[in-house]
């Protein structure tokens, strides 16, 4: 994949990311995807597959995050290559997961994918996790679009 940058708006997407980053605090502590999902016939290996789950899933947020540090304060930027694509590409998934779980339940998943969804009747915090929710979903997508790019 060729490295790539993404000129943000700043006015815009600081304050999504207040929100991604209470979901991500969240999930420094629990997994984006429901925990039944760990196989339990094994108590040792599931906690020790749990740990691991959960120790890779900070570490790709903490990517992510890394991402918004100073150039991206001072120029809106964001750059992506080959290093972090698919932990970005993972981080947005966790978050989107978690969002969904959490804040936009009611919504439905037809209307979150669709992005059918009458922003003005929103309260303003759902608005705003909804925003967080189109956001990461355009960041995947582009991502995904550059790697399908270079695929041979």
């Amino acid at each position: 994949m060729k490295p790539f940058e993404v000129k943000l708006v700043l006015p815009v997407v600081v304050p999504l990311l207040e929100v991604i980053k209470e979901v991500i605090q969240d999930l420094k502590s629990s997994l984006a995807v429901p925990g039944d999902s760990v196989p339990a016939a094994d108590a040792e290996l599931s906690e020790a597959w749990h740990s691991e789950l959960l120790t890779g899933q900070r570490g790709d947020l903490e990517l992510f995050m890394s991402l918004f540090g100073d150039e991206f304060i001072n120029e809106g930027i964001i750059a992506f290559d080959g290093s972090n694509a698919e932990a970005v590409i993972r981080s947005c998934s966790a978050v989107r997961l978690r969002l969904r779980e959490h804040y936009l339940k009611n919504l439905g998943d037809e209307a979150l994918e669709a992005g059918d969804v009458e922003l003005d009747k929103l309260a303003d915090p759902l608005r705003k996790a909804f925003m967080c929710y189109l956001f990461l979903a355009t960041l995947q997508e582009l991502i995904i679009s550059r790697i399908d790019d270079a695929a041979p």
